[in-house]
């Protein structure tokens, strides 16, 4: 049986150096499972991967943190339209609650997108989670846009890396202040910074 997840909408000044240490090792065990140097981000009480968010939201339950979900507004280009948007990061459900729905819940969130004044969330997800993102379109929180390709810049400078770097993931769109027929065509977004 699960516990109630209750939600906690905060921004990110808010959040205590004891809150930041256990979201680090919340974000390290949800992350880790994709490889090393995903969870390998989250060491040392950073509970922040790329760019730092600027709001959360933290699903708690008896266990403790049950879910997170950050976010941060932000322009990105769409072809050549430039677009503001609350770019949403860091999503992750503990372990023991896939499947059961909690993401459903982050509805919660939507109020908090609405007062922010941004006309669409924006998220990029792993072609591995396109059936979990799938129910969630369904239920009406947001679209699936197809074959596009995201530019970002890399959250550290690596001597041996370039600064940039191209991505192929899905990218989910969520109207907030606009309907999703606004929402630009094209195959090509620039984040102009690193990915939350």
């Amino acid at each position: 049986m699960r516990s109630e997840v209750q939600w906690r909408l905060c921004w990110e000044n808010e959040l205590q150096l004891h809150e930041h240490v256990e979201l680090s090792d919340f974000l390290h065990k949800t992350y880790g499972g994709t490889g090393t140097f995903s969870a390998r981000r989250f060491e040392g009480g950073r509970s922040w991967a790329g760019a730092r968010p600027e709001f959360r939201a933290i699903g708690r339950d008896a266990h403790g943190v049950a879910a997170h979900l950050g976010l941060l507004r932000r322009f990105i280009k769409v072809g050549e339209i430039d677009v503001l948007v609350a770019e949403l990061g860091l999503y992750g459900v503990r372990r023991d609650l896939e499947g059961l729905g909690i993401s459903l819940s982050m509805r919660s969130l939507y109020p908090a997108l609405e007062q922010m004044g941004v006309p669409f969330a924006f998220g990029t997800v792993r072609h591995e989670m396109r059936n979990h993102i799938q129910r969630l379109c369904n239920a009406g929180l947001g679209k699936i846009v197809p074959d596009v390709r995201i530019r970002s810049t890399l959250a550290d400078i690596h001597p041996d890396l370039p600064p940039t770097r191209l991505e192929d993931d899905l990218v989910l769109v969520s109207p907030i202040g606009r309907s999703m027929d606004e929402w630009p065509s094209g195959t090509f977004i620039e984040r102009n910074g690193p990915e939350l």
